[in-house]
């Protein structure tokens, strides 16, 4: 008996012993950076089985299909990847080794690609067949596949082709000239606008639109190849600030008589051509217009026959500048009415015009319209940051305007797919609570089911305090994270990393896992570092008000928004103010650089990636929008030209860059190391990465992180 009890107090020792010790591991650099296994798990293979409410999904780790029927509250796990992939293994000529990306073509069929080409599996006789349709293109350099049709349109050595989906398909050559500065099919004026494309179908695939782009008058920027000897020189075309725009025109060609046409935009060549739609009868096409000083934005309709324009819709104008982001979309069973969402108010929101003309508007607040998810008879559904600004939620509201729903209920970060009809929704949620979570609701927010909820993976970890909160600068909230060292004591004395982005487009601060914040951020709070981050005035899901206060004065208010965060900082007994850090890429490193020499006793230690370091170097749409034409504020790029205040760097400032950096060129940093040499007695710090763009990624970036790890290291500690 007394071995037995001694026996039981060993094993409770040991027991109690081994969990303290899982909860002090702590975060390797490679754990931060590279081991994405150390993530929260996922269900993969997501989606609904079409013209039903029955989901699909694979649980974490498996290749096997389940099905969750919302009728019956059943699930249905006797899909078996095994065996399917012995199923599979006569047609495709090879055994899978994991489920592809499925989609449901109709209630008992599945199509699925392997090595470029479309397969469909029938659930119901376990039957494989080939549908015939190539999805891999040699040589394709864009590609849009049109589902109905089954017709591909790709650039094939810079010109357009069409592949038909008939039984016997038949292969178009839509363009002659490609090449040499004339790029068809691509996205246009640097991705800006929302536009990620440049291929676009009709309803039915009878029609195609591209994109032309002549670039012959934009100057050419040298980016040297490192790898041959002697090093070779590789021209890109890169529009800075005020100088010559590239031209872009829209073609639409129609399948059926084989017809090409351009729309007669006419007017300035270097106007921006956005957000291209088809009307539901494909007889026009719509774009948005929008002058190169960016405060004018017309909607325009075109004839999708002849080229012609039909109407001016409408115009919108600002002082400031007008962005529109999101193509006009038709209302259902309805061709004269289409929705239209716009910050004309101050706050993205939906519009209805009915034949040009404003019917309606359907959302309104003191809250922004994210996106617009669908529609049907009787709804339009949409998310928005109505119940926060850190937060992303699901609604309907009737399709004519009325009382909206809220649809996702949990606090956090929500991303749905909803079933063909609205009426089930599949949420995968994120908050401070929760890492991940998969559930079926319905069009209340009701669940119906959990498919997954991951466990904390670093629950085993000893994890400093991820806190949410607000201050206030110029009377304006302003959104905050901090991150405390594990076993904080407030009668200590800490040193701070701050982590700074602070451009538009970009939020740093969310409801998710871990506030929004990365794993290296929770490293270096393990190492014993304060970790914070404020979302400026510029930063996104705010308002226009917000967003535009950086207009014409990039680099004023956000530097103002960051003091008022290092004030902040400064005020808790806890920091010590002799050993703060700051650290940011792109725009970030931009607001690192700034911090570093506008304000010189704000941080001792800076790191600057990718660092725009004067305006005027910055490519003509998105400068261009923020601080006009270098011609028509000369005061306002001078002032945030940052050559000027290096003289000021008391600290340690560490600046990186890649050399094939194709987005803030490596000319920024170069010039700024010129100037630092000019200047006597500045010690600045410099490292590139060679080969790589605009950020450093895959296995090198465990170097990057490293570097700047070790910098705050050395410098801080």
């Amino acid at each position: 008996m007394e071995r037995k009890i001694i026996r039981l107090l060993t094993l409770i020792m040991l027991v109690n012993t081994t969990h303290v010790a899982a909860q002090n591991k702590t975060l390797s650099l490679y754990d931060a950076v590279l081991n994405y296994k150390l993530r929260p798990t996922r269900v993969s293979n997501v989606g609904w089985v079409k013209g039903t409410h029955t989901a699909h999904y694979c649980l974490p780790g498996s290749n096997n299909l389940r099905f969750f029927n919302t009728k019956t509250g059943m699930t249905d796990s006797s899909f078996n990847f095994e065996k399917f992939s012995a199923q599979t293994a006569g047609t495709l000529g090879d055994t899978l080794t994991y489920l592809p990306p499925i989609k449901f073509a109709d209630s008992s069929s599945f199509n699925f690609i392997y090595k470029g080409t479309e397969y469909q599996f029938n659930t119901k006789t376990e039957t494989t067949t080939k549908t015939g349709r190539v999805l891999r293109i040699s040589g394709a350099t864009a590609f849009k596949y049109h589902s109905g049709s089954k017709n591909i349109a790709y650039v094939k050595d810079g010109n357009i082709e069409i592949l038909t989906g008939d039984t016997n398909p038949q292969l178009m050559k839509i363009t002659e000239d490609g090449g040499n500065g004339i790029i068809y099919g691509q996205a246009v004026h640097r991705y800006e606008f929302g536009i990620t494309d440049g291929l676009f179908w009709s309803k039915s695939g009878k029609l195609l639109a591209f994109y032309r782009k002549d670039e012959t008058m934009v100057t050419d920027y040298p980016i040297y190849s490192l790898k041959d000897t002697p090093a070779t020189q590789r021209n890109i075309k890169y529009p800075t600030a005020g100088s010559k725009s590239h031209h872009v025109k829209i073609g639409v060609y129609d399948l059926e008589t084989k017809k090409l046409v351009y729309l007669k935009t006419e007017g300035d060549p270097e106007s921006f051509l956005t957000n291209i739609t088809f009307d539901d009868e494909e007889d026009d096409v719509i774009v948005a217009r929008v002058n190169r000083k960016q405060n004018k934005m017309e909607l325009l309709e075109f004839n999708a026959d002849d080229g012609t324009l039909d109407d001016v819709y409408f115009e919108e104008t600002s002082t400031k500048y007008v962005e529109p982001e999101h193509p006009a979309i038709y209302k259902q069973g309805d061709e004269d009415c289409y929705y239209w969402m716009s910050e004309r108010d101050g706050f993205n929101h939906i519009y209805l015009y009915k034949e040009g003309k404003l019917k309606k508007q359907i959302t309104s607040g003191s809250w922004m319209v994210k996106d617009f998810v669908g529609q049907d008879q009787d709804h339009v559904y949409f998310t928005s940051t109505e119940q926060s600004p850190l937060e992303n939620h699901y609604y309907y509201v009737g399709n004519e305007g009325g009382k909206q729903q809220r649809i996702t209920q949990d606090e956090g970060y929500h991303t749905c797919i909803p079933s063909d009809d609205y009426a089930y929704w599949i949420d995968i949620n994120s908050s401070l609570k929760v890492p991940y979570q998969a559930q079926i609701i319905n069009k209340t927010g009701k669940v119906q089911t959990i498919l997954h909820k991951a466990n904390d993976p670093l629950a085993d970890y000893n994890l400093g305090t991820t806190k949410l909160f607000t201050i206030q600068n110029d009377g304006i909230d302003l959104h905050c994270r901090i991150i405390l060292p594990p076993n904080f004591d407030s009668t200590k004395k800490y040193p701070v990393v701050t982590y700074v982005y602070g451009g538009p487009h970009a939020q740093m601060i969310t409801n998710r896992y871990l506030g929004g914040s990365n794993y290296w951020m929770q490293m270096m709070a393990q190492k014993g570092y304060i970790v914070f981050t404020l979302d400026n005035r510029g930063s996104k899901n705010r308002g226009f008000d917000f967003e535009s206060a950086i207009h014409r004065q990039v680099g004023e208010v956000e530097l103002s928004d960051q003091m008022a965060g290092v004030q902040y900082l400064k005020s808790l007994n806890y920091v010590d103010t002799t050993r703060m850090g700051v650290h940011g890429w792109s725009f970030g490193g931009f607001m690192t650089t700034s911090l570093m020499t506008r304000f010189p006793d704000a941080y001792q230690v800076g790191v600057a990636g990718g660092p725009v370091i004067d305006w005027k170097f910055y490519e003509i749409m998105y400068t261009e929008r923020y601080m006009d034409m270098p011609q028509e504020n000369a005061e306002g790029y001078d002032r945030n030209s940052l050559f000027q205040y290096i003289k000021n760097l008391k600290g340690r400032l560490l600046m990186i860059h890649g050399t094939d950096d194709d987005v803030v060129l490596w000319q920024h940093s170069l010039l700024y190391v010129k100037a630092a040499v000019d200047v006597n007695n500045i010690n600045l710090d410099y490292f590139v990465y060679p080969g790589h763009p605009h950020n450093v990624r895959g296995k090198d970036r465990l170097h990057l992180m490293g570097k700047i790890t070790q910098y705050f290291e050395d410098h801080l500690k």
